[in-house]
């Protein structure tokens, strides 16, 4: 098992920045991919980043490309997002996840923290 604990969220203004933490303890955090998910009432979680193992891979939504960095820490069991340029379509909650495969698609994400919220206002 891996236990996920989000934070950082908060209310920002349009072009405001946040950085989001993920505290990891468990299983062995460096043997998982790690990843950040999004989701707004009535819609699907949507992919928003995601790092390998020993962070010399990621993989960014086109939505987020150039504002948004992920980064990790394997001696912390952290990882970040840091969300810069922020818009009001950047509003949800905002999920990190623990897979097995470097992906973007939730399905190979066994687990997954309860999440926090980012609401940006316009």
């Amino acid at each position: 098992q891996v236990q996920l604990v989000e934070s950082g969220g908060g209310l920002v203004q349009a072009g405001g920045s946040l950085r989001l933490s993920c505290a990891a303890s468990g299983r062995t955090f460096s043997n998982y991919a790690m990843g950040w998910f999004r989701q707004t009432p009535g819609k699907e979680r949507e992919f928003v980043a995601t790092i390998s193992w020993i962070a010399n891979y990621t993989i960014f939504a086109d939505s987020v490309k150039g504002r948004f960095t992920i980064s990790r820490d394997n001696i912390k069991n952290t990882v970040w997002l840091q969300m810069n340029s922020l818009k009001p379509e950047d509003t949800g909650g905002y999920y990190c996840a623990a897979g097995r495969r470097f992906s973007r698609n939730k399905r190979e994400y066994d687990y997954w923290g309860q999440g926090t919220q980012v609401t940006v206002s316009s």
